[in-house]
């Protein structure tokens, strides 16, 4: 592959961890501005008299970084505005809820023991108590006072863990104008529940709302499964993919008269993986539940798998065993078995994967995938056209302090798995860390953001610089 030099043009700094970066033109306005959504609950608008605060909903976002040493991956993780926002002022966030934490659904973490039939087929039980927290999605608008006003509660989940949340969590879709959620299976490790394969289950699921419908449920129930949601509220809803482990966001690439759709999974011990699809059949919820109901099976080949847990991207799910006296020689073994075979058949293949180990000297060893955006701008003429994607650093890497890396792939229809390469960057980031934790784009993708961090806690307050991708 080409080799692809930029530069990084500094936006803004002193940011607490930027999780969503987007840009659209206000209403009454002629200019295209960027918005900065944090992880504390901070979105920003810059414009050329600089950075004004857009929304604070810090009060409304639990308490960040109270255990692991300040990393969490919950918070404020899905900004979208409406494709009429101009218009009608409408966006949307995804958060999760203050004053929602619980004790989480398992007491120990998780690791699956392919010799312990117990550890494969774990239940999720006492949900009402045993669960972490609560995410919600809402609606809201932009008054012709200039002020943001809530105007109703779409979906209320509660989430068995922590983690795998997803991030850059709301997306419009440009084919169907209707809202998508990208949301993780729920975390810990190993998906223990599995509920990413469960069509009951919402964890692990990409999903279409249709804002469109208003109704008559202002209050929504929170809820784990589907057939938990009032109808009016599940006729809002398709499901689109499957599978799923923890997704940086979804994005559009318009080909021909169709959409390229790509989306990443962040792996589990072995690799970090993008999608790509362009034709999909998304199943109504009030078809799934009436399925389940009659005990039958859905027409599973109509929904996309990305094949969590059984696989983990292009690579069946492996527990890692240690060889002390050869630590390159890790022992491999696959967790579920029974699963990777069951899943083979109806799972998508990745567009490409990089890996936590990988000997090629061109290439790196990845830690967790943060974001994909394909690059439709001419600015960058060898970036034309291509996936570009982060991680948020590299792994097992001598460079100290950590720095993070962006990488792209192309675009192929074969189904074959792709390569991919680094992209270098000329900026001095000094003797500070940078974690690279989210990449955004302008609507028509001709302009590219980098998300910065200095620090992987959240609770290290004013360390992220946002960044302009730069011939």
């Amino acid at each position: 592959m080409n080799r692809v030099k930029v530069s990084l043009r500094p936006l803004v700094s002193n940011l607490n961890l930027p999780t969503v970066m987007k840009s659209t033109v206000l209403p009454g306005d002629a200019m295209e501005r960027l918005f900065i959504a944090t992880q504390v609950g901070e979105i920003f608008c810059i414009g050329n008299s600089g950075i004004k605060s857009f929304l604070d909903i810090r009060r409304r976002i639990l308490e960040l970084g109270t255990s692991g040493g300040g990393y969490d991956e919950r918070g404020l993780l899905g900004l979208a505005f409406h494709p009429g926002f101009y218009y009608n002022g409408l966006f949307y966030l995804h958060y999760s809820v203050a004053g929602t934490q619980g004790p989480g659904a398992l007491t120990q973490s998780f690791t699956p023991d392919p010799c312990d039939s117990q550890t494969l087929n774990l239940r999720w039980t006492n949900r009402d108590t045993q669960y972490d927290h609560i995410d919600t999605v809402e609606e809201w608008v932009l008054q012709s006072n200039g002020q943001p006003q809530m105007r109703r509660t779409l979906l209320n989940l509660r989430r068995p863990f922590s983690n795998h949340n997803g991030v850059d969590s709301l997306n419009f879709s440009p084919e169907t104008g209707k809202l998508v959620l990208t949301i993780g299976d729920g975390g810990s490790g190993y998906d223990p529940f599995n509920l990413s394969q469960d069509d009951m289950e919402i964890a692990g699921k990409i999903i279409e709302i249709d804002v469109t419908k208003n109704t008559s449920v202002t209050h929504p129930p929170i809820v784990t499964r589907f057939h938990e949601l009032p109808t009016p509220i599940q006729e809002t809803l398709t499901v689109i993919a499957k599978g799923v482990r923890n997704v940086p966001g979804i994005s559009f690439q318009r080909y021909y008269n169709q959409y390229i759709k790509y989306v990443g999974n962040v792996g589990q011990e072995l690799a970090e993986s993008i999608f790509s699809f362009i034709p999909y059949q998304p199943i109504p919820v009030p078809q799934l539940v009436q399925a389940s109901l009659r005990n039958a099976e859905p027409e599973r080949e109509r929904l996309i798998n990305l094949g969590w847990r059984g696989w983990e991207g292009a690579l069946p799910t492996s527990i890692l065993r240690d060889c002390t006296d050869h630590p390159d020689m890790d022992e491999k073994i696959i967790a579920y078995y029974d699963e990777t075979i069951k899943i083979s058949v109806h799972r998508v293949h990745p567009l490409t994967s990089y890996y936590h180990q990988d000997p090629r000297p061109d290439k790196f060893q990845g830690t967790a995938l943060t974001g994909v955006h394909p690059y439709m701008g001419r600015d960058i003429p060898t970036l034309a056209g291509s996936v570009v994607f982060t991680d948020i650093f590299r792994a097992n890497d001598s460079q100290t302090p950590a720095r993070g890396v962006l990488a792209y792939t192309s675009e192929r229809l074969n189904c074959k798995l792709n390569d991919f390469s680094v992209i270098e960057t000329d900026y001095d980031f000094g003797s500070g860390s940078a974690y690279f934790v989210s990449l955004g784009a302008n609507p028509d993708q001709t302009r590219l953001y980098l998300g910065v961090y200095g620090s992987m806690n959240v609770t290290d307050f004013n360390q992220g610089t946002v960044f302009e991708i730069v011939p």
